[in-house]
């Protein structure tokens, strides 16, 4: 008794052994339908074939290989076009991955040629990887920029305590997103120094997207699994001016307006180290040391800020 096979597994044969029958066939029809070049062929272009039935069925195999290799390079032409297609519907023009050193070089050369001289937004956890860091892709492409807003989340909140549980030591890890987080405002106080107009705003959410808009680009990254999202995939989308609606690059601008948009994201006053607090009318109804004092929050603790109201 012959073992099962998998449905996906028959079907594929069945189509391998169609495709076989049609491109005979097909090859029959095309001797009967052009009875000149089949006679050109064994009496003036090749006539040894004509006498010797070795050299015949090579030709024929021959030309059924040729058959096959035209219509596996049509079949790949009509995919690779029509997932180019469905590229540029989504505007996606690039993808960088952690383990493909071509794409990381590629993505560098995207980031140095697109035209963004003046303004960047960025939604991270700490930031320091993303421009603070001195190997960090936007650490000297930001100095070329004049406007600059950041959203970073707060490692003193309790979401990035749920956040960090799932590492392995999430205490010191949470010590080092906070040191990670004063090393991307540090940054940001220099760049504001040098005449940029920088603004900081702390989230209290865990975040699932790492956003970077640099003018027309839309940087993409699924950061939901604290413990490796450096190795996920990098996803680059960019702005169609002629279609602005069409694409992914105005739904994640949008989701970035609606967190920046949010008036319980504090903003963070970088002259003054304050998180300030502000109603649902604009105004400011509170400022809040940070880092928190040590006797309002024990190391490796969350702290909730005081909820905005009118």
């Amino acid at each position: 008794m012959f073992p099962k096979m998998p449905a996906d597994h028959l079907s594929d044969s069945l189509r391998h052994v169609f495709a076989h029958i049609v491109i005979t066939l097909l090859a029959v029809g095309i001797a009967f339908a052009l009875p000149d070049l089949a006679r050109y062929i064994l009496y003036s272009w090749w006539p040894m074939v004509r006498d010797d039935s070795q050299m015949l069925l090579l030709t024929e195999v021959g030309f059924a290989g040729l058959l096959v290799l035209l219509f596996n390079l049509a079949k790949l032409t009509l995919h690779y076009r029509s997932r180019a297609h469905m590229s540029t519907i989504a505007s996606l023009v690039h993808v960088r991955e952690a383990s493909d050193w071509l794409s990381r070089l590629l993505g560098r050369d995207l980031i140095r040629a697109v035209s963004w001289k003046r303004d960047v937004a960025i939604l991270s956890i700490t930031g320091y990887g993303t421009f603070a860091a001195n190997d960090a892709p936007l650490n000297h492409a930001l100095k070329e920029c004049y406007e600059i807003r950041v959203m970073l989340m707060n490692p003193y909140s309790a979401a990035a305590a749920g956040y960090v549980s799932a590492h392995a030591d999430p205490a010191g890890t949470l010590a080092q997103f906070r040191r990670e987080l004063e090393t991307s405002i540090a940054c940001l106080k220099r760049l504001r120094a040098e005449g940029k107009q920088v603004d900081l705003k702390l989230h209290d959410d865990s975040p699932f997207w790492k956003l970077v808009f640099t003018g027309e680009h839309a940087w993409v990254r699924c950061c939901h699994d604290g413990r490796s999202f450096e190795q996920n995939p990098e996803y680059v989308f960019e702005l169609q001016t002629g279609k602005p609606n069409r694409g992914f690059f105005p739904a994640f601008y949008t989701y970035f307006l609606n967190q920046w948009n949010d008036l319980e994201h504090p903003e963070y006053d970088l002259d003054t180290d304050e998180l300030i607090i502000r109603g649902s009318d604009g105004r400011v109804i509170h400022r809040e040391p940070y880092p928190p004092r040590p006797a309002a929050v024990e190391d490796g603790d969350p702290i909730s800020w005081p909820v905005a109201t009118a």
